[in-house]
């Protein structure tokens, strides 16, 4: 295994609650009100769709809200990584990643492993910089029980909602959780803060048409069928908790420009900018203050 590279697990597709659009020569993201899975081709038309949007919107009458899905991991924080991030908006790149307690932070001296104050007590963080990120991994079908559908988020809604859900049915399926027929459903509400607009956000509930009941009994009997064939559920998530902890970030350079143009749009760039060149400047008038200070003594 590389040593600094983060093993993630294999993604066929993606899927988004919205999309980027084109607005006076700006690309930025637009909400929406239905799930969308695309492929991993982007042309300059956006994402091209994937098979299973087609066929699983038809059986829903147009609008996709609700996927029929199962996990790979038992472990929900394998299945659910997040994390507070902070991108470079000039190059794309993840410049620290924390938790709230500790972080990761590319400096000068390269990564460094840090306390982390958290986005409300970071000087690095202002302007909307750093924020909560996360990356939600799920299996679609069964054509492939290995590859993966990764829906991204850095809604607080989403977060703390899929969060609770999946610590919830783990606990509850006695550790079964990448056993159990879930689903991926879209859930609206409206704030004081959104003025009335609802905002759409995703949760991780039973599948439609199954009780509690039939749910734990199904994952009981898809256990006992993986021990017959010498399934090893408990290999698989430590082998790729391993993989995860592989390198110090985790997202592909390929994937963060798409990233950022989704996650981080337009308007609060200006923002990071202008606290990047603030930060620059006050690097530089302490180097020569230094400096300064060093040939008066020297005299």
């Amino acid at each position: 295994m590389l040593k600094g590279l983060a093993i993630t697990p294999p993604v066929l597709g993606r899927i988004s609650i919205g999309r980027v659009v084109e607005k006076n020569g700006k690309r930025l993201p637009e909400k929406d009100d239905q799930f969308t899975i695309t492929s991993q081709v982007q042309t300059r038309d956006g994402w091209l769709l994937h098979p299973l949007n087609d066929d699983l919107r038809q059986e829903q009458e147009g609008k996709l809200r609700s996927i029929p899905i199962r996990l790979l991991f038992n472990e929900p924080e394998l299945n659910f990584r997040a994390d507070y991030s902070l991108f470079d908006r000039n190059t794309g790149r993840p410049l620290c990643v924390g938790n709230g307690e500790t972080c990761k932070r590319q400096t000068e001296s390269g990564i460094q492993s840090l306390p982390c104050p958290s986005p409300d007590s970071c000087p690095l963080a202002q302007g909307n910089a750093c924020k909560p990120y996360a990356r939600l991994n799920v299996l679609i079908g069964d054509d492939d029980s290995m590859g993966s559908f990764v829906f991204r988020t850095t809604g607080f809604n989403s977060i703390r909602t899929l969060t609770a859900r999946l610590n919830y049915f783990k606990a509850i399926s006695n550790n079964l959780l990448s056993c159990l027929p879930l689903e991926l459903r879209l859930r609206g509400k409206s704030t004081r803060q959104s003025r009335g607009t609802p905002i759409f956000y995703a949760d991780i509930t039973l599948r439609e048409g199954l009780s509690m009941e039939d749910t734990l009994m199904a994952a009981k009997q898809l256990h006992e069928q993986r021990q017959q064939t010498g399934f090893n559920q408990d290999a698989l998530d430590h082998i790729a908790s391993a993989g995860l902890g592989n390198g110090a970030f985790e997202e592909d350079e390929d994937d963060i420009s798409a990233i950022v143009e989704e996650f981080y749009p337009t308007e609060n760039r200006a923002n990071h900018d202008l606290k990047t060149h603030v930060l620059a400047e006050r690097s530089l008038a302490d180097k020569l203050h230094r400096k300064a200070s060093a040939n008066a003594n020297n005299a």
